[in-house]
């Protein structure tokens, strides 16, 4: 089975929106206000600890909550939604870069094919003996040159050049 351009294009879209509702969910859950810490986990002394000399000591858990808190309340209420619309907006860059460089190695294939494809139907429309020829006119030899390396007369050479042209007009 074989995805073509609009298929990939539509199954990307897919993807980004529902990276786009994960993303939403995820800050949905962090709108949550955080369960009540049960006072006794408050009350216990945390884990000792070495600290340096120079470093003042931890504020109590309390205290680094309440503030946590208070830095999270001075956050503007659209700060969020900017982060996710940048963020989307430069995954839709990266996408269109990646279709437009697609894009471009389609075309490159589809030249490739057509050159092909002329070539196969210069051959298949001479003679055996001046397929060779054909070929090498079709690339765009000219007819000293093809009646050099493929060893016929230079009337000829020009009769399969005159040929290769009539066939790709």
């Amino acid at each position: 089975m074989t995805l073509g351009l609009r298929e990939a294009l539509i199954g990307l879209i897919g993807l980004v929106a529902l990276y786009i509702l994960f993303v939403l969910l995820r800050m949905l859950h962090l709108r949550k206000p955080a369960a009540a810490v049960p006072e006794s986990a408050t009350d216990e002394a945390p884990p000792a600890r070495a600290e340096a000399a120079d470093e003042p000591p931890s504020a109590p858990a309390g205290e680094a909550e309440s503030a946590a808190l208070r830095d999270w309340e001075a956050v503007p209420v659209g700060l969020a939604d900017e982060v996710l619309r940048r963020g989307l907006e430069q995954e839709l860059a990266q996408l269109r870069e990646e279709v437009d460089a697609m894009r471009g190695e389609l075309a490159a294939l589809r030249s490739d094919m057509h050159q092909e494809l002329a070539s196969l139907r210069a051959s298949q429309a001479v003679s055996p003996i001046y397929g060779d020829a054909m070929q090498l006119a079709v690339s765009g030899y000219d007819a000293a040159a093809i009646a050099e390396r493929c060893g016929i007369a230079r009337a000829e050479a020009d009769l399969v050049v005159a040929l290769a042209k009539s066939q790709e007009h």
